[in-house]
């Protein structure tokens, strides 16, 4: 038997979460069973349990859309994956469990002495930085990117993952305690995310060709980053932490010629091929073995206080993620 996560109905994930026992059936064919360890909480952990997700939930129903784990038994005929392997599951769903059953091409393998909890959180939003950065327009060394939530976890993983392919990071940010932390972290310029912080952005960057700038809020928040934005530049939409509509004004379509782009990094997981998924995982990890890449943690809660872990995870201010110990 095993445990896992699952809420019955969608509503406020502290209150609709519960702990459910669930037998663990023979493996056939190319399954594996991994031995979940840790796995982070997302805002679209939380907004799938609520009922607010891109894609509808149906419960009963098992969240947790990244994890990572030990295979511990194999089916007959796998051939990439050892018992003892470190993996991280590549399915998008069910990661809050003690335990996943699923074929081998459903799991990507990770070096032995990568650190556990850090991979557990490599496949959202590292993975989303790096698409942000080399997927939608092509940036030579030196050359200048711009983001809005530049305290969230895809904004610190693109600070890093920017600051590895030699690409300079404008950030905003909300608040003022944060820009010397994310200065740490790698990025050349931070501002508050408002029209005093707009003014100065806009002077440093003056005279600079700005093709790409990553919007995760929208409302004035984006329109500033079109704003700046050079012509023929892209906009890439990849969350509306804000809940305002992206309003385009028509001079940045007219005279500007912006591209608007969307992201929905699940979507691009499910379409990619295996030589897409190892192109982008293989530098990230190198990334996370070397230290290069760390996402912060707020606290690593047990599973059997999933209803703290979900009330921490909601809250502002905390110091980075909110884990699962699922061990």
């Amino acid at each position: 038997m095993s445990f896992c996560l699952s809420f019955p109905t969608t509503g406020n994930p502290a209150e609709v979460l519960e702990v459910v026992e669930r037998p663990l059936l023979p493996l056939t064919g190319h399954e594996i069973r991994v031995h979940m360890r840790y796995a982070p909480i997302n805002p679209a952990d939380l907004n799938f349990i609520e009922g607010n997700y891109g894609r509808p939930a149906h419960p009963p129903a098992i969240p947790g859309h990244e994890g990572c784990g030990e295979v511990i038994a194999i089916g007959p005929d796998v051939t990439s994956l050892e018992v003892g392997d470190l993996v991280i599951p590549l399915l998008g769903a069910g990661c809050w469990a003690q335990h996943m059953t699923a074929d081998e091409q459903f799991f990507a393998k990770l070096p032995p002495g990568i650190d556990r909890v850090q991979a557990s959180m490599l496949r959202v939003n590292p993975v989303t930085a790096w698409h942000l950065l080399k997927k939608h327009v092509t940036l030579e060394e030196g050359e200048w990117v711009l983001q809005n939530a530049g305290n969230s976890g895809v904004g610190r993983a693109l600070i890093q993952v920017a600051k590895s392919l030699g690409l300079k990071t404008v950030s905003f940010v909300r608040r003022e305690e944060l820009i010397p932390e994310l200065k740490a972290l790698g990025a050349d310029a931070v501002f508050l995310d408002d029209e005093k912080g707009f003014a100065a952005a806009k002077e440093l960057l003056q005279g600079q060709e700005l093709k790409l700038a990553a919007n995760a809020v929208g409302g004035d928040s984006a329109i500033r980053l079109m704003d700046l934005l050079s012509p023929e530049g892209t906009l890439v939409t990849y969350g509306a932490m804000s809940r305002r509509s992206l309003k385009v004004p028509n001079k940045f379509l007219i005279f500007k010629n912006l591209r608007l782009e969307g992201l929905w990094i699940t979507r691009w997981f499910e379409k990619a091929s295996t030589a897409e998924l190892y192109e982008v995982l293989e530098p990230l990890v190198k990334m996370i073995l070397h230290g290069e890449l760390v996402t912060a943690v707020d606290e690593v809660i047990p599973m059997a206080e999933h209803r703290r872990a979900m009330q921490r995870a909601q809250e502002g201010g905390r110091a980075g993620k909110v884990i699962l110990d699922l061990a």
